[in-house]
């Protein structure tokens, strides 16, 4: 059977957490693919360093210090004497390196994009050479030489043709040894200069491997036990969700749940490789595992929710053009590169809102401006207006859209309570019914929803 195990930066933030990796790792009856982050809290650090240097500042000397010592403390505790020297050897090559780059921006004043791109690469090419080190049966692989990355826009994004066909030659199956590689790094196709893959970077990493090996299980190994059906720091009673689909996993965390980053999900959905998500600190915990199967279609499987959101209500006789009106927001939106949570229906008729980041808020209402100028002039939308400060509670389930009444139950829940509701999304997806509320009614909306949801299951408890 084979494995891809994914591990985050607090995974393999300390001397503690790392023993649990080797634990973990060498416990498991074949060789693994094993991908990791940088230490926990580097890549941060790096770019802040790396910005202080960019203005003539000094501070990189002992930031560097710090760093340094970070990387020597974990590799004098938990690599074997035989190989200590190589991966002290390794690693400073890469600290030196990573200095250099520091102190040359001291002297230009200037950070251009590539550089700290290569920068924050410093920190998974460090950390995956000492997990390797670290395992007794384990080889090294460089993950600058098989992930290549084509701009798309402003974006780097991965060529997955040519990715594939690297990895299936880096990799060669069935392994006889765990395989170590950094996830996040990457490199263009066009001029191998160093990119990476962004946020969530390292799950996607896991995932481009998984897919092009058509490997049987990708484990993400992180501080949590799995996902739940509610943030545990705000809904009490929230409990591990066993199992859910792709599509489930995808909407709770594009609604705000940070177990898995979106992205992640849609090479090994594709290939229909299923995901466990696992804690590394509670490795005995049995986790969530996402797959194809829908456990039970038709009931709630998680609550999210999205702070600092903006609505924007169009008003007039134009939004009785459903599909019109839609596919032209939509398609203004996408083109600036605005992301659009939900489509909302908001207490007035005659009106179609949409919700975004509130950090897009304004140049989404430019560019619906510029997209419906003419229904304006003519009076067909009467109104453009923006409301910030807002939150989208999400409820999540395949077919939730069948448990019939649920969105004006939520409404009236919340209502009777005194949380004023701006708007209701139950008709844009079979997965999602979501609702819009002031941000600071967001953690009390969020435990009414809860309660509503899972009524049965906590009366259970």
């Amino acid at each position: 059977m084979l494995k891809v195990l994914k591990f985050g930066g607090t995974s393999v933030g300390t001397i503690e957490s790392l023993r649990n990796v080797k634990a973990i790792v060498e416990g498991l009856p074949d060789p693994a693919i094993i991908v990791v982050s940088a230490l926990g809290g580097l890549t941060d650090k790096l770019i802040a360093t790396a910005r202080s240097a960019s203005e003539g500042k000094t501070d990189y000397v002992e930031e560097m210090v710090g760093i340094r010592k970070r990387h020597h403390d974990i590799i004098s505790e938990l690599i074997p004497e035989e190989r200590k020297e190589h991966v002290f050897s390794e690693v400073d090559a890469l600290l030196d390196s990573l200095e250099e780059r520091y102190r040359g921006l001291s002297l230009i004043r200037i950070l251009p994009e590539r550089t700290l791109d290569e920068i924050v690469s410093f920190g998974e090419r460090m950390s995956s050479v000492i997990v390797s080190g670290m395992l007794s049966e384990a080889t090294h692989h460089n993950s600058l030489d098989f992930v290549k990355t084509e701009k798309w826009f402003s974006r780097n994004i991965a060529d997955r043709k040519l990715t594939d066909e690297l990895i299936r030659k880096q990799f060669c199956l069935p392994l006889n040894k765990h395989a170590v590689a950094g996830g996040f790094i990457s490199t263009d196709r066009n001029t191998g200069e160093i990119t990476n893959l962004g946020r969530g970077g390292s799950d996607y990493t896991a995932a481009l491997i998984a897919a092009a090996l058509n490997a049987d299980l990708l484990e993400i190994w992180t501080d949590v036990d799995g996902f739940l059906t509610a943030d545990p720091r705000i809904i009490k009673g929230a409990s591990i969700i066993p199992s859910m689909s792709f599509v489930e996993s995808m909407e709770l965390c594009s609604f705000g749940a940070k177990v898995i980053y979106p992205p992640t999900i849609y090479p090994v959905f594709h290939k229909n490789i299923p995901i466990k998500i696992l804690n590394t600190f509670n490795p005995t915990a049995p986790g969530t595992m996402i797959s194809d199967a829908v456990p039970s279609k038709g009931k709630a499987r998680g609550v999210s929710s999205l702070s600092n959101t903006s609505v924007i209500t169009m008003s007039g006789s134009l939004t009785s053009n459903v599909a019109e009106i839609n596919s032209r927001a939509y398609n203004a939106m996408a083109r600036n590169g605005i992301s659009v949570f939900l489509v909302a229906q908001p207490s007035i008729e005659s009106s179609f809102s949409i919700a975004m980041p509130q950090a897009d808020g304004e140049k989404a209402l430019e560019q619906l401006r510029l997209e419906f100028s003419p229904e304006l002039q003519s009076g067909e939308l009467t109104d453009l207006a923006k409301t910030d400060n807002l939150s989208v509670i999400a409820v999540v389930g395949e077919g939730i859209k069948q448990s019939k009444g649920l969105g004006q139950n939520i409404v009236k829940e919340l209502m009777s309570a005194g949380v004023s509701v701006k708007a209701i999304s139950e008709g844009a997806s079979d997965t999602t019914v979501a609702v819009v509320v002031d941000n600071g009614d967001v953690r009390e909306g969020l435990n009414i929803v809860h309660e509503l949801c899972f009524e049965k299951m906590l009366s259970e408890k």
